[in-house]
């Protein structure tokens, strides 16, 4: 096992961002990650058209998880193509924060780790989204789900307001 982090290179694109920007530390971003309730998924489909869903997700151990049913567009989308984008921020233009998320859909099927992903859900959504981890899945009721881990490759994250910031963080494992 290897003890490589990933480090992001953080860069303000000047490009669009006012004058008196700065870039955004990562630990405000893993924070905004972190609370954020609602996120976007994008994945292709096999005829390579977009699709786009909500959902909820939890950062754990410097990735975002979500889970979703097997037979679900997006499961199905992810098992030809693993590449997602996963935003969340605000619906309004001139106030709050936005993240882009790029990256690959990893399957979790350790249920130790599903364990410990479940207890998040519980802690950051409440008793609905209680799961039992079993046989590599969650189950919910009746139901199973697969739930993916997304490590950042590229994130972007927008300031809206004074000052519009963009910034840029890429990541690359280092010892």
């Amino acid at each position: 096992m290897s003890d490589k982090h990933p480090h992001p290179q953080t860069r303000l694109d000047t490009r669009y961002s006012d004058e008196t920007a700065t870039a955004t530390p990562w630990s405000e971003a893993e924070r905004l990650l972190a609370e954020a309730e609602l996120f976007w998924i994008s994945t292709v489909r096999p005829e390579g058209r977009p699709h786009v869903t909500p959902l909820t997700a939890v950062w754990s151990r410097g990735a975002l998880h979500f889970c979703t049913g097997p037979e679900e567009r997006k499961a199905r989308n992810l098992a030809l193509n693993p590449d997602v984008v996963l935003t969340t921020g605000t619906n309004t233009y001139d106030k709050g924060y936005d993240l882009v998320v790029e990256g690959e859909a990893v399957r979790i099927t350790d249920d130790a780790r599903l364990r410990e992903l479940a207890a998040g859900w519980e802690a950051k959504y409440g008793a609905f989204w209680h799961f039992e981890a079993a046989n590599g899945r969650f189950r919910h009721g009746s139901g199973y789900a697969y739930v993916f881990s997304v490590a950042p490759r590229t994130v972007f994250g927008f300031g809206k307001g004074e000052p519009f910031s963009q910034t840029r963080w890429r990541f690359t494992m280092e010892d």
